[in-house]
Protein backbone atom coordinates (compact mmCIF):
# COMPACT_ATOMS: atom_id res chain seq x y z
CA UNK A 1 0.00 0.00 0.00
CA UNK A 2 1.31 3.43 -0.95
CA UNK A 3 0.09 6.27 1.24
CA UNK A 4 -1.24 9.32 -0.56
CA UNK A 5 1.49 11.47 0.96
CA UNK A 6 4.07 9.29 -0.78
CA UNK A 7 2.09 9.03 -4.03
CA UNK A 8 1.84 12.83 -4.35
CA UNK A 9 5.27 13.63 -2.87
CA UNK A 10 6.34 15.53 -6.00
CA UNK A 11 2.93 17.02 -6.75
CA UNK A 12 1.77 20.49 -5.78
CA UNK A 13 -1.78 19.95 -4.48
CA UNK A 14 -4.00 23.02 -4.44
CA UNK A 15 -7.36 23.21 -2.72
CA UNK A 16 -9.22 26.06 -4.42
CA UNK A 17 -11.74 26.88 -1.69
CA UNK A 18 -12.45 29.51 0.91
CA UNK A 19 -14.10 26.98 3.25
CA UNK A 20 -12.29 26.48 6.56
CA UNK A 21 -14.12 23.17 6.94
CA UNK A 22 -12.81 21.82 3.63
CA UNK A 23 -9.30 22.92 4.56
CA UNK A 24 -9.57 21.11 7.91
CA UNK A 25 -11.01 17.91 6.44
CA UNK A 26 -8.47 17.68 3.62
CA UNK A 27 -5.70 18.20 6.16
CA UNK A 28 -6.93 15.21 8.15
CA UNK A 29 -6.25 12.67 5.37
CA UNK A 30 -2.50 13.19 5.57
CA UNK A 31 -1.42 15.01 2.42
CA UNK A 32 0.44 18.26 1.95
CA UNK A 33 -1.51 20.95 0.14
CA UNK A 34 -1.98 24.68 -0.13
CA UNK A 35 -5.16 26.72 -0.23
CA UNK A 36 -6.06 29.33 -2.82
CA UNK A 37 -9.48 30.87 -2.38
CA UNK A 38 -12.00 30.96 -5.21
CA UNK A 39 -13.33 34.49 -4.86
CA UNK A 40 -16.08 36.30 -6.73
CA UNK A 41 -16.97 33.33 -8.90
CA UNK A 42 -20.33 33.28 -10.63
CA UNK A 43 -22.12 30.28 -9.10
CA UNK A 44 -25.05 30.16 -11.49
CA UNK A 45 -25.89 26.91 -13.24
CA UNK A 46 -28.29 25.86 -16.00
CA UNK A 47 -31.88 25.56 -14.81
CA UNK A 48 -32.12 22.17 -16.47
CA UNK A 49 -29.79 20.65 -13.85
CA UNK A 50 -31.08 19.00 -10.70
CA UNK A 51 -29.81 17.13 -7.63
CA UNK A 52 -26.22 15.94 -7.83
CA UNK A 53 -25.73 17.43 -11.29
CA UNK A 54 -25.66 20.91 -9.71
CA UNK A 55 -22.68 20.62 -7.31
CA UNK A 56 -20.71 18.59 -9.85
CA UNK A 57 -21.29 21.32 -12.44
CA UNK A 58 -20.22 24.01 -9.95
CA UNK A 59 -17.13 22.08 -8.79
CA UNK A 60 -16.08 21.76 -12.45
CA UNK A 61 -16.81 25.44 -13.05
CA UNK A 62 -14.60 26.39 -10.07
CA UNK A 63 -11.88 24.14 -11.47
CA UNK A 64 -12.15 25.71 -14.92
CA UNK A 65 -11.73 29.19 -13.39
CA UNK A 66 -8.47 28.08 -11.72
CA UNK A 67 -6.97 25.93 -14.49
CA UNK A 68 -4.30 28.62 -14.99
CA UNK A 69 -2.68 27.13 -11.86
CA UNK A 70 -1.94 23.86 -13.68
CA UNK A 71 1.73 24.57 -14.35
CA UNK A 72 4.01 21.58 -13.85
CA UNK A 73 2.93 18.70 -11.64
CA UNK A 74 -0.16 20.23 -10.03
CA UNK A 75 -3.35 18.64 -8.77
CA UNK A 76 -6.26 21.04 -8.32
CA UNK A 77 -9.15 20.15 -5.99
CA UNK A 78 -12.44 22.05 -6.10
CA UNK A 79 -15.77 21.28 -4.46
CA UNK A 80 -19.30 22.55 -4.03
CA UNK A 81 -22.03 21.49 -1.60
CA UNK A 82 -25.76 22.04 -1.82
CA UNK A 83 -28.76 21.28 0.34
CA UNK A 84 -31.50 19.68 -1.78
CA UNK A 85 -35.05 19.79 -0.40
CA UNK A 86 -38.37 19.56 -2.25
CA UNK A 87 -36.42 19.36 -5.54
CA UNK A 88 -34.95 22.80 -4.85
CA UNK A 89 -31.58 24.11 -3.68
CA UNK A 90 -31.41 25.84 -0.31
CA UNK A 91 -28.45 28.16 -0.87
CA UNK A 92 -26.30 30.03 1.62
CA UNK A 93 -28.72 32.42 3.32
CA UNK A 94 -28.76 36.07 2.29
CA UNK A 95 -29.16 37.15 5.92
CA UNK A 96 -30.85 36.43 9.25
CA UNK A 97 -34.41 36.15 7.97
CA UNK A 98 -33.37 33.93 5.08
CA UNK A 99 -31.44 31.63 7.47
CA UNK A 100 -34.47 31.31 9.76
CA UNK A 101 -36.70 30.57 6.77
CA UNK A 102 -34.33 27.84 5.52
CA UNK A 103 -34.23 26.12 8.90
CA UNK A 104 -38.02 26.29 9.24
CA UNK A 105 -38.18 24.54 5.85
CA UNK A 106 -35.82 21.78 7.04
CA UNK A 107 -37.49 21.37 10.45
CA UNK A 108 -39.21 18.03 11.04
CA UNK A 109 -38.18 16.46 7.76
CA UNK A 110 -35.40 14.92 5.71
CA UNK A 111 -33.28 16.50 2.99
CA UNK A 112 -30.16 15.65 1.02
CA UNK A 113 -26.74 17.25 1.30
CA UNK A 114 -24.91 16.75 -1.98
CA UNK A 115 -21.27 17.56 -2.67
CA UNK A 116 -19.57 17.62 -6.03
CA UNK A 117 -15.78 17.35 -6.23
CA UNK A 118 -13.47 17.91 -9.18
CA UNK A 119 -9.86 16.69 -9.37
CA UNK A 120 -7.89 18.23 -12.23
CA UNK A 121 -4.34 17.94 -13.52
CA UNK A 122 -2.96 18.90 -16.92
CA UNK A 123 -3.61 15.34 -18.12
CA UNK A 124 -7.07 14.55 -16.79
CA UNK A 125 -10.15 15.60 -14.91
CA UNK A 126 -12.20 13.41 -12.57
CA UNK A 127 -15.49 14.51 -11.03
CA UNK A 128 -17.76 12.74 -8.56
CA UNK A 129 -20.55 13.38 -6.10
CA UNK A 130 -21.60 12.22 -2.67
CA UNK A 131 -25.13 12.27 -1.22
CA UNK A 132 -26.06 12.20 2.47
CA UNK A 133 -29.62 12.11 3.77
CA UNK A 134 -30.17 14.22 6.91
CA UNK A 135 -33.28 14.22 9.13
CA UNK A 136 -34.11 17.05 11.52
CA UNK A 137 -36.58 16.65 14.35
CA UNK A 138 -39.27 19.31 14.59
CA UNK A 139 -37.37 22.40 15.73
CA UNK A 140 -38.90 25.11 17.89
CA UNK A 141 -38.75 28.55 16.36
CA UNK A 142 -36.86 29.94 19.38
CA UNK A 143 -34.22 27.19 18.90
CA UNK A 144 -33.78 28.25 15.28
CA UNK A 145 -33.54 31.93 16.20
CA UNK A 146 -31.04 31.17 18.98
CA UNK A 147 -28.86 29.15 16.60
CA UNK A 148 -28.95 31.75 13.82
CA UNK A 149 -28.16 34.61 16.22
CA UNK A 150 -25.40 32.67 18.01
CA UNK A 151 -23.65 30.86 15.15
CA UNK A 152 -24.54 33.15 12.20
CA UNK A 153 -24.51 30.32 9.62
CA UNK A 154 -24.52 32.63 6.62
CA UNK A 155 -21.64 30.85 4.86
CA UNK A 156 -23.34 27.46 4.93
CA UNK A 157 -25.68 25.86 2.41
CA UNK A 158 -29.07 25.35 4.01
CA UNK A 159 -28.09 27.73 6.83
CA UNK A 160 -26.67 25.12 9.18
CA UNK A 161 -23.50 23.30 10.16
CA UNK A 162 -23.91 19.71 11.35
CA UNK A 163 -20.89 20.21 13.61
CA UNK A 164 -22.56 23.17 15.39
CA UNK A 165 -25.23 23.48 18.11
CA UNK A 166 -28.17 22.89 15.79
CA UNK A 167 -26.60 19.63 14.63
CA UNK A 168 -26.09 18.41 18.18
CA UNK A 169 -29.65 19.09 19.31
CA UNK A 170 -31.66 18.86 16.13
CA UNK A 171 -30.44 16.10 13.83
CA UNK A 172 -32.14 12.77 14.44
CA UNK A 173 -30.34 10.70 11.81
CA UNK A 174 -28.01 10.76 8.85
CA UNK A 175 -27.50 8.19 6.11
CA UNK A 176 -24.20 8.55 4.30
CA UNK A 177 -21.02 10.49 4.99
CA UNK A 178 -21.06 12.85 7.99
CA UNK A 179 -18.07 14.72 6.56
CA UNK A 180 -19.94 15.26 3.30
CA UNK A 181 -22.45 17.32 5.29
CA UNK A 182 -19.52 19.39 6.58
CA UNK A 183 -18.60 20.09 2.95
CA UNK A 184 -16.11 17.45 1.78
CA UNK A 185 -16.74 13.70 1.35
CA UNK A 186 -13.25 12.72 2.45
CA UNK A 187 -13.83 8.97 2.20
CA UNK A 188 -14.79 9.19 -1.49
CA UNK A 189 -12.12 11.84 -2.11
CA UNK A 190 -9.45 9.56 -0.64
CA UNK A 191 -10.51 6.65 -2.88
CA UNK A 192 -10.54 8.88 -5.97
CA UNK A 193 -7.10 10.25 -5.13
CA UNK A 194 -5.77 6.70 -4.80
CA UNK A 195 -6.90 6.01 -8.38
CA UNK A 196 -6.02 9.41 -9.88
Amino acid sequence: MILLKEKFRNTRIILASGSPRRKYLLGEIGIDFEVIENTDMDETYPGSLSGKEIPVFLANKKSEVRKNLLIGDVLLITADTIVWCDKKVLNKPAGRNDAIKSLLTLSGRSHEVISGVCLRSREKTVSFSSVTSVSFRKLKEDEIVYYVDTCRPYDKAGAYGIQEWIGYIGIESITGSYFNVMGLPVDKLYRNLECF
